[in-house]
């Protein structure tokens, strides 16, 4: 049986939500996110919140002390909590500055004037196929600045792809093992390039899947008039969606998991002197990475340690906020994993090296900050998503009381912060971070990163460096058992407990107050989270995807004479044009700007026009290389709308019930 608390304080408590709520319907009309003072002021009520919400949770909500399964229980829960909120109470000081640099990089470009500075463009490589290594290689070629040399870095040693680099005028090199990783590859390929009679000024480092706009180099370089700056990180873009997005059916709606991190965190970063390098997207002062004694080895994500060894030695890096590259996200949802597990562990490694937040260097307290914001990030975060959907368990079905608190006080102290925070953030980064939606990405990866997490920091060396795999058949639907196996098992403990709690308070607390309602809003909001990461377990194909919303002009010129026609869908390999019907098997000529006259044939009929066949020659198929990656606005979902987000998400989830 369930009591309800006294109406005059659930009213009041009401009031409360419904007064966070009118006013976050007021912000957006008067809140500039670029004013620093309305960010201070936004994120300084965040921060009250979170410490009133933090001292009830201390004083009202816990077991009473005691030797006892409960006192443990709530207690280990709440150790867990808080420390995920300090780590959220960093990012909110982190958020309340921010500093966008293309008016700087506009002021200065062409600071070196008529002699260009030479630029080594590093592509480092292990085992990616020749697709991915081809459209990146090109991209490179494409550059707009003169003065570069383009080295692909091989440590698979292919024979192949040296006669590829030879055929298209660039440098290969390999060394004879694979020591220190990424970091050994670039560091050998440093050593190589001072026994050249001109040195490069500036290093350009790409990763293999990461084709640079034909800007890349010149707006880069411009933040380089500051003597000061070592290196100068600009964002990573995808072409792709990446695993949630195209498992959730969200490609078209919702932006890629690094958005935020890219287009606000590091912004925010950068305005307190504390921007990370990133490794691909990266330029750096090539002088200033000999001082250093090259890429650093410590850690498998050598690009932070980089920026903070950098530092040490008085060097900054500089965040670029310009979309200059774009890549390819990780296709599957082990890569996913893997990558972030990866970043994880090299954090903790970091966090242990001799550029840790406690050991004597020459970093400064804010650098100290940076690395101590990231390890609450990675550690806590994950760790505390786990506890968040199995803590429910104990209360269904051992009576184990784990946040012990009435209804209204929880609308009181925790809905209206958390309220007030969701408006905030999506004042800050629109649709950035959304409930649901950022639990299942964060959840999905927590075991293996929580792991990693720990292990990093208990043993930092003798890890070996994993390589996230590229390219591949992803055109069938798999299903990741292994993955799935534990969220299943606990939406299935959670719709158990919810079915015990029901039928019977022999499985469940009775008790005399309303803390039950707290539990079972809980429970069910674990339940829609569970369900939604079961079914991102499940990878749908992808098909690549390049003109869909921005049909251009061409000229099909067949047998039947030439006609314009609207070319969409556009690959390296097949278009669709709209305008004109054609019959299967015609053949002709396929004009599109920026690439020529391409030999073509029609697949089959549609609607309103024809799929057809490219026979690109090699010249072609590079320059739609190009066009493709090389040329153009950012990729990805720049325009995110609540209601497009909800209607992808529902199709796809009543998809999955069938």
């Amino acid at each position: 049986m369930f009591f309800y608390p006294h109406v005059g304080e659930l009213g009041s408590a009401y009031l409360q939500v419904m007064l966070v709520a009118g006013i976050g319907l007021i912000l957006p009309f008067v809140v500039d996110r670029d004013r620093p003072s309305h960010r201070i002021v936004l994120y300084a009520i965040t921060i009250i919140l979170a410490l009133r919400y933090a001292f009830w949770r201390a004083t009202e909500t816990l077991a009473p002390v005691g030797l006892t399964v409960d006192f443990v229980a709530s207690s280990t829960l709440f150790a867990l909590e808080m420390l995920a909120l300090a780590g959220s109470l960093s990012a909110c000081v982190l958020m309340m500055r921010r500093v966008e640099r293309s008016g700087e990089a506009d002021a200065h470009a062409g600071w070196w004037g008529a002699h260009e500075p030479r630029v080594a463009i590093l592509i480092a490589t292990y085992n990616e196929d020749m697709e991915v290594l081809q459209r990146t290689i090109v991209g490179a070629r494409s550059l707009r600045h003169v003065n570069k040399e383009v080295l692909v870095l091989d440590d698979g040693r292919r024979d192949w792809l040296r006669d590829y680099c030879a055929s298209q005028g660039v440098r290969y090199m390999r060394r004879p093992d694979n020591k220190g990783s990424k970091a050994g590859n670039i560091n050998h390929a440093l050593e190589r390039l001072g026994e050249d009679p001109e040195v490069p000024e500036f290093i350009a480092v790409l990763d293999a899947d990461f084709v640079p706009h034909r800007g890349f180099i010149s707006r880069s370089l411009a933040l380089f008039h500051d003597p000061t700056v070592g290196v100068v990180q600009t964002p990573q873009h995808f072409f792709n969606a990446d695993p949630l997005q195209n498992n959730l059916g969200l490609t078209a709606s919702y932006p890629d998991e690094q958005r935020f991190f890219f287009d606000h965190m590091q912004a925010s970063r950068d305005a307190w002197g504390i921007a990370i390098c990133c490794g691909t997207s990266s330029v750096a002062r090539y002088s200033a990475l000999l001082e250093i004694g090259g890429m650093p080895t410590e850690s498998v994500t050598e690009d932070f340690l980089l920026s903070l060894t950098m530092q040490s030695h008085g060097y900054r890096t500089a965040y670029l906020n310009e979309a200059l590259t774009e890549g390819l996200a990780p296709e599957g949802l082990k890569e996913y994993v893997t990558q972030r597990a990866r970043w994880c562990l090299g954090l903790m490694q970091i966090a242990r090296s001799s550029m840790g937040p406690f050991q004597r260097n020459g970093l400064r307290l804010r650098d100290r900050w940076s690395v101590i914001d990231s390890v609450f990030y990675w550690l806590p975060s994950f760790i505390f998503r786990i506890a968040v959907v199995v803590f429910p368990l104990l209360y269904w079905y051992f009576n184990v009381i784990v946040v012990d608190a009435p209804l209204n006080e929880v609308l009181i102290y925790f809905a209206t912060y958390y309220l007030w925070a969701q408006i905030v953030m999506n004042l800050m980064a629109p649709l950035m971070i959304l409930p649901i939606l950022h639990d299942v990405s964060q959840l999905i990866g927590a075991i293996p990163i929580s792991r990693a997490a720990i292990v990093g920091l208990l043993k930092p060396k003798g890890h070996p460096f994993s390589v996230t795999a590229k390219g591949g058949d992803r055109s069938r639907i798999v299903v990741q058992w292994r993955m799935m196996a534990p969220f299943a098992i606990l939406l299935a403990l959670t719709l158990g407990g919810l079915c015990l709690g029901i039928v019977s308070d022999r499985f469940a607390y009775n008790d005399a107050g309303d803390g039950k309602w707290v539990v079972l809003f809980w429970t069910l909001y674990n339940a829609v989270v569970l369900a939604v990461t079961v079914i991102a377990c499940v990878e749908l194909p992808r098909r690549e995807r390049h003109i869909a919303d921005a049909p251009e002009r061409a000229l099909f010129e067949s047998e039947d004479g030439a006609h314009e026609v609207w070319l969409t869908s556009l690959t390296a390999d097949t278009a669709r044009v709209r305008g004109r019907r054609y019959p299967p098997t015609t053949r002709g000529v396929l004009e599109i700007a920026e690439v020529g006259a391409v030999e073509s044939y029609v697949i089959s009929e549609t609607r309103d026009g024809a799929r057809v066949q490219l026979l690109p020659n090699e010249a072609q198929r590079e320059a739609l290389f190009v066009k493709f990656y090389a040329e153009g606005a950012e990729p990805g979902v720049a325009n995110v709308r609540l209601s497009a987000m909800m209607s992808d998400l529902a199709r796809r989830l009543s998809f999955s019930s069938r």
